[in-house]
């Protein structure tokens, strides 16, 4: 095998993973929303989980899309402002 194969395989080897990491995150930020929605919680924006959706779904991006790095950003940014939603007062949680 040449160097030129080899970087393609290791390249496409590091793509697969990232997506399947980007996969994993909207996987874990869509079941945050739906079991704070479950609960009552608040959710914060609406704009934040369909952003990083969109962000995901859509080409244009800040970096090409076989690195995947950015969409991984915006989805853990995404969950991590969904694991701070706190409850409302006088909310349902209180008691």
């Amino acid at each position: 095998m040449d160097t030129t194969t080899t970087l393609l395989v290791i390249a496409a080897v590091v793509g697969a993973v990232l997506l399947t990491v980007a996969v994993g995150l909207l996987v874990r930020l869509v079941r945050a929303r739906r079991t704070l929605r479950r609960a009552g919680l608040p959710t914060g924006p609406r704009w934040v989980f369909w952003g990083a959706v969109a962000y995901l779904v859509l080409p244009t991006d800040l970096l090409p899309d076989p690195v995947y790095l950015d969409d991984i950003g915006v989805l853990l940014l995404a969950l991590r402002s969904l694991r701070a939603a706190r409850p409302l007062p006088g909310g349902p949680t209180e008691p």
